[in-house]
């Protein structure tokens, strides 16, 4: 009943930049967190940043002052602006949010993953 769009990924120069963008639709009463997760070729699944509904950020100490994790509520998207990428930052991307759904009267919470979306930190 919610689905998750993302989009921006693609191959980039070290030194460079990207901009993630996820966009949730359907039927959405309210969102709560909105995040980004990345999982690398043999590695686990980390938490990338994280920004609550009321606007506060959580980042690995690995990008931090170089990513900077953003929502629109009014869009129901939060985007992930990469700088300074490094060949370190290449993995597939997942947007990840806890929605708050609406239906027959009454009210859940449930978490939504992305499709994921490749970003390769390359020369």
């Amino acid at each position: 009943q919610v689905q998750l769009v993302e989009s921006g990924g693609g191959l980039v120069q070290p030194g460079g930049s990207l901009r993630l963008s996820c966009e949730a639709s359907g039927n959405i009463f309210s969102i709560n967190a909105m995040g980004w997760y990345r999982q690398a070729p043999g590695k686990q699944r980390e938490l990338v940043a994280v920004v609550t509904r009321g606007d506060v950020t959580n980042y690995v100490d690995s990008v931090k002052g170089r990513f900077t994790i953003s929502r629109d509520n009014a869009k129901n998207t939060v985007y992930l602006q990469m700088n300074s990428l490094k060949p370190e930052d290449t993995a597939v991307y997942l947007c990840n949010v806890e929605v708050v759904i609406s239906a027959s009267g009454t009210y859940r919470i449930t978490e939504v993953w992305g499709q994921g979306t490749l970003v390769t930190v390359s020369s």
